[in-house]
């Protein structure tokens, strides 16, 4: 009898080890999952990617998909995203090679269709891909070509692909455009080469890098064509990123550390949610609140398909068809019913609002129009089933629904709350209304009681005191070009040539001094050069050089900084003639650096870039030297270069500043800012550190293994691909060397970047 029950023990003690035990090897014909034991599930070797029935929401745990998952984040799914099955369904490996997804009543939800193809085996290799094999080494059929919403990093995603999700697909044409389209009509997305790219694709396809880049093959592009890119791009390890069309539509990147459980948004197709087409279903209206998109009915004519999913549309409360009286036409302001390519042709054309209006009221199969206020007078009628609305305050547009009269339009409501029906003016509503009112007339009438003060020689004292207060306030000023003509004593005294310009010393009518930046070659709208200014001014740290005014007249551009008094830290690392008796000894941290090769080479920018600027410019402090200076010492090769052979060598003495080993240098630091800066400067970003470990790596806290050999960058190369080099700097830069940025960004970007390189004044 013990005999016998020590005999059940070691059985059921298989079995439980079987059922809590993931299947890693090949899978052979035959072999079942079941959805009521979704702990048996069949995973890659490496353990990262897993096949199974998991549950598809907490609240419903008896609702399942078969999906291959990360860390239970489902990559693909038998059947598409939006099947479900209940718990006693099962996935079988049939003995003829197909596999069959079946639910509790054995009907075939999904299956591969594989059965005459001398399947022999099946495998889920470490990169996600699910494969079937004929003889054990031939892949038949597997998932990387058979997707469903999802592209992984080495999947190779062609012409006869397509991603679905619900109502909305994704797919590459053979001119290379990727689309995004509702119900297999309307393109409502659309992204491709530029114009300076002018070839014919032959055989394109898209790829996804494991560090977060998308890029367009083809055999008649010289390298990859790079699409778009994650905004973590590089960073981290261990972190799967992949490409997933969402049931809203969208196409995202989408980055989740091993283990976690959780993803992270890092790029978007569609930056506007609003305007994917059918976001909140036929007659529904897209608006934000807040940040979120929301969807609403166009007014009390019209009621919610399902109240507890809005994004399934509206309904009109009253057909068309069966009015009591007359139709008429709604209207609704700063709103319009999404148009595209498909839907136009004779439904397009150009009207004022009213003869828009009433084309559709007259029109028998016309459900609503949209009349652009954009300066181009196009109508759209949509004679469509389907409409799909966006409101917002900044669309110049005004449309128009058909409805039965009388019009009912929503009661007044909080942005975002269109279709609401319970909303009531809140008692503080009056009172706050009235007071920023009074605040604005105020605000109003002293602006142009100052516009006048400075603009007239009898108020000049007074303008100044007011000068004064606006500085101190930390907001830009505005100068006349006048009043900074007669600070600089007709831009007499020169401090140097920065890009775009000449910087001149000058002193303001409150005697503070100032650099005065004349700008040359500047060609940015007045509001776009306001805004560029109201951003750099409210940039504040203690080692950037703080922005004071500016003046913009007719064609005058200028900047006003602070005045850097010591000079540039240019002329304290690099001696001159001129500055030859300026030094910073050991004990002081400067900052001034050089960008990156993906800056030259058109790739994407991260925070990896700065520890590259970083790595520059510890160097050159710790070697008094330029990094791009050759010499007859370095043998004519760049000094990076150069450093990195001596230090090699063990010569670190020949590296550091010649003052600094006069002067009693630390060598243990000196060696370790060496070997750091290394680190910095590696050509490729992922091999580079993260900030926090430089700081790690100065203080001693971390140890610092032996820095590879940093790979020159080629003239005209970097990273494999080539380079586009520009000479566009910033208007803003104050420094005297001006630093290269690629064509391609925008002036504002290059503004900020600049703006983090002038540090000089307030450590020096």
């Amino acid at each position: 009898m013990n005999l016998h029950l020590i005999m059940v023990a070691q059985f059921l003690f298989i079995i439980l080890i079987f059922f809590f035990t993931s299947v890693s090897a090949d899978i052979l014909p035959g072999t079942t999952l079941h959805a009521s034991i979704p702990n048996i599930n069949w995973t890659s070797p490496d353990g990262t990617f897993s096949l199974g029935f998991i549950p598809i929401s907490s609240s419903n745990p008896s609702s399942y998909s078969l999906s291959i998952s990360y860390s239970s984040i489902p990559i693909w799914t038998a059947g598409g995203p939006s099947t479900a099955v209940d718990s006693n369904s099962v996935f079988q490996f049939t003995a003829s090679g197909n596999l069959q997804l079946l639910n509790g009543s054995d009907y075939i939800i999904w299956q591969s269709n594989t059965s005459n193809l001398s399947i022999s085996s099946a495998s889920l290799r470490d990169s996600g891909e699910f494969v079937l094999l004929r003889n054990g080494t031939i892949s038949a059929w597997s998932t990387f070509e058979n997707p469903t919403d999802t592209i992984l990093p080495s999947q190779n995603f062609t012409t006869g692909k397509t991603l679905v999700s619900g109502l909305y697909s994704f797919s590459l044409l053979r001119s290379g455009n990727l689309t995004l389209t509702w119900n297999d009509s309307i393109i409502y997305w659309t992204m491709g080469l530029n114009s300076s790219v002018n070839v014919s694709l032959t055989s394109p396809s898209l790829g996804f890098q494991s560090i977060g880049i998308l890029s367009l093959y083809d055999q008649r592009l010289s390298v990859p064509y790079i699409m778009a890119y994650s905004s973590d791009y590089a960073e981290g390890s261990d972190i799967l990123r992949f490409v997933k069309l969402d049931s809203d539509g969208n196409l995202r990147m989408y980055s989740s550390a091993q283990g976690s459980g959780t993803v992270s948004e890092t790029w978007s197709a569609v930056s506007d949610q609003c305007r994917v087409f059918g976001y909140c279903g036929n007659f529904g209206v897209c608006s934000y609140n807040d940040s979120s998109p929301v969807c609403g009915c166009p007014s009390e004519n019209f009621k919610f398909v399902d109240p507890g999913d809005k994004r399934k549309g509206c309904t009109r409360t009253k057909t068309i068809d069966n009015c009591p009286g007359t139709a008429t036409m709604l209207q609704l302001d700063h709103a319009l019913f999404l148009t595209y390519d498909a839907e136009l042709s004779s439904q397009d054309f150009f009207a004022g609002s009213a003869a828009c209006r009433f084309n559709c009221l007259v029109g028998d199969n016309c459900q609503a129009s949209t009349s652009l206020s954009d300066g181009t007078g196009r109508c759209y009628l949509k004679a469509s089933y389907f409409v799909s609305g966006y409101q917002s305050a900044a669309l110049p547009s005004t449309s128009f629904v058909k409805v039965c009269s009388p019009a009912e339009p929503n009661p007044p409501a909080e942005q975002g709350n269109l279709g609401g029906s319970d909303w009531k003016l809140r008692p503080w509503v009056v009172p706050v209304v009235i007071l920023a009112t009074l605040v604005a007339l105020v605000a109003l009438e002293g602006g142009m009681w100052v516009w006048c003060c400075r603009n007239s020689p009898k108020f000049r004292g007074l303008s100044a005191q007011y000068a004064l207060l606006e500085y101190a306030s930390g907001a830009p000023v505005q100068f006349s070009y006048k009043e900074l003509q007669r600070s600089t004593k007709g831009f007499k005294e020169k401090l140097g040539e920065g890009g775009f310009g000449a910087v001149y010393r000058g002193i303001l009518i409150n005697r503070t001094v100032v650099a005065v930046k004349q700008l040359e070659g500047i060609e940015q709208g007045e509001k776009q050069f306001r805004m560029e200014v109201a951003t750099i001014s409210s940039t504040h740290h203690l080692n950037l050089v703080r922005l004071i005014g500016f003046c913009s007249e007719g064609r005058h551009r200028l900047l006003v900084y602070e005045f850097m008094k010591n000079g540039s830290l240019n002329n304290f690392l690099f001696m001159t003639e001129e500055h030859s008796g300026k030094f910073l000894d050991w004990e002081h941290r400067g900052t001034r650096g050089y960008l990156a090769p993906e800056w030259l080479a058109n790739l994407p920018i991260t925070s990896k870039s700065d520890v590259f600027s970083y790595g520059m410019v510890l160097l050159e402090i710790v070697s008094g030297r330029r990094n791009f200076e050759v010499s007859p010492e370095t043998n004519r090769k760049k000094f990076s270069t150069w450093a990195f052979e001596e230090f090699d060598k063990g010569n670190v003495e020949r590296i550091v500043d010649r003052r600094l080993l006069d002067d009693g240098v630390d060598m243990e630091q000196a060696t370790r800012a060496i070997q750091i800066s290394f680190w910095c400067i590696q050509e490729q970003p992922s091999q580079r550190p993260m900030m926090g470990k430089v700081v790690q790596m100065l203080e001693g806290i971390m140890e610092i293994e032996r820095p590879p050999a940093p790979k020159p960058v080629a003239e005209g190369s970097a990273s494999g691909t080539s380079i586009n080099r520009s000479s566009n700097t910033s208007a803003f830069s104050t420094n005297a060397t001006s630093v290269p940025v690629p064509s391609s960004s925008s002036s504002l970007q290059t503004a900020l970047q600049t703006a983090e390189l002038e540090r000089a004044s307030a450590l020096v």
